[in-house]
């Protein structure tokens, strides 16, 4: 199974996710750094809201600010967040998102005892997110066009091999890819951040869900 996130979302064509920002193949030191409650929380609040303060992160997840420092200073060191110079002051600083596709390919743990509670955090925090998303979204109120233009979709009809499966994902990001702009461009008129879930995988013979 491979799992794919991409931080500071702008346009590209790299192989194998439909981006072109630098791809990170997650290996056991990285996944171990990242696959923490806490700082995937971070994480994901840095890439959607884009830079921001340990004490200004702190006040938003409900932690101490000395707590969130740490676990700041931790993704830096591992190369997932950057100081922001530009905005930081002696007091205060300001980290951001490195510019990158995170892919990560289970199977490259599959024989790796020491890892697989760390591969269980990330993947039970990564759905978590995305399933959050999803109900967020149906909970909020939307005016008709937006509410015209979501849409959630299940296909259940397909009969596919694994090679098949492979290049209908490939095939999907490269879509994304098309309709991803630049990010140095200024967003269109009318327009709102948007979340694409792609979930494909297969189902035993005979099960319904």
């Amino acid at each position: 199974m491979l799992t794919a996130m991409s931080d500071e979302r702008d346009p590209g064509t790299a192989a194998g996710t439909g981006t072109g920002r630098p791809v990170r193949r997650m290996d056991a030191r990285s996944l171990r750094a990242l696959a923490h409650p806490l700082r995937m929380s971070v994480m994901e609040m840095l890439t959607d809201g884009g830079p921001a303060t340990a004490t200004g992160l702190a006040a938003r997840l409900g932690e101490s600010t000395g707590t969130v420092s740490w676990h700041l200073r931790h993704l830096a060191e591992h190369g997932f967040i950057e100081e922001d110079k530009e905005r930081g002051t002696r007091r205060e600083r300001w980290w951001r998102v490195v510019r990158q596709t995170k892919v990560l390919d289970t199977g490259d743990f599959t024989d790796d005892p020491a890892t697989r509670g760390a591969l269980s955090v990330y993947l039970h925090e990564f759905v978590q997110t995305q399933f959050s998303r999803v109900t967020t979204y149906l909970a909020d109120t939307w005016d008709e066009e937006w509410h015209r233009a979501g849409t959630l979709s299940d296909w259940t009809d397909l009969r596919l091999t694994p090679a098949q499966l492979i290049a209908l994902n490939e095939e999907l990001s490269a879509v994304i890819a098309r309709h991803t702009p630049d990010p140095d461009a200024p967003p269109e008129p009318g327009s709102l951040p948007v979340s694409v879930q792609i979930q494909s995988f297969p189902r035993k013979e005979g099960r319904t869900a």
